[in-house]
């Protein structure tokens, strides 16, 4: 735990969990689609469904959508600027049987250029997030440090390749995962940097023989 993680983030309030953390899950699955959203239907579990009027739940999810940091002056206006750009939203209170974390969201959406992506993630408390669902595969991100998304075919060789590459580009490993469903089918993988890659790495590794899609992730903190 560091200072920031006792003081809190920076932020347009009222509440670090519930308006700052959210704004994070919002900017990282807007990073996570890979383009501009033009729709979000996003679903709240717990205590952002009780409460995210009185905290703002919904105007910070749809600010970090927009790509506004915690400190963005505009964020109480986000319902309305949300529309004025043509992304159109709702939200849905969800209930399950399954245990799932009190501040729990889940964004279906759709980008301007016809990428869909489904994103769950989790607000810890003092701004801090994980996101723990991609697409169905379980993942973990927190948006800490920057990061390269894959979605792949689970076969020998590719996780080497696309490190091999960043090697290449002198782009230092932090930490890396690979998340998968089953043997042999499809894959995700999260890759930590110490610095961020530059945008031509994404086309490079998308070229190479059984990736599906490449994401360049740049830390929300």
């Amino acid at each position: 735990m560091n200072l920031f993680d006792i003081i809190g983030p920076i932020m347009i309030g009222p509440s670090s969990s519930h308006t700052a953390g959210a704004v994070r899950l919002g900017l990282l699955a807007r990073q996570i689609l890979g383009e501009e959203p033009v729709k979000a239907a996003i679903d709240l579990y717990g205590s952002f469904a009780r409460t995210y009027k009185g905290h703002g739940t919904d105007a910070a999810l749809l600010a970090g959508l927009l790509g506004w940091r915690p400190d963005d002056g505009r964020i109480p206006r986000a319902l309305d600027e949300a529309g004025k750009v043509g992304l159109a939203y709702s939200f849905n209170f969800a209930q399950t049987d399954e245990f799932v974390h009190p501040n729990t969201a889940f964004f279906h959406l759709a980008g301007a250029g016809g990428h869909f992506c489904r994103v769950g993630g989790v607000s810890l408390g003092g701004g801090r997030i994980s996101v723990n669902n991609i697409d169905g595969f379980p993942v973990e991100l927190s948006g800490e440090l920057d990061a390269l998304l894959t979605l792949h075919e689970d076969r020998a060789g590719i996780v080497s390749a696309v490190s091999g590459i960043l090697a290449e580009m002198r782009i230092n490993i932090a930490g890396m995962r690979v998340f998968r469903r089953q043997k042999g089918g499809l894959a995700a993988m999260i890759i930590e940097t110490d610095q961020p890659a530059e945008k031509r790495v994404a086309p490079i590794i998308a070229a190479m023989p059984g990736i599906k899609f490449v994401r360049l992730i740049g830390s929300i903190l």
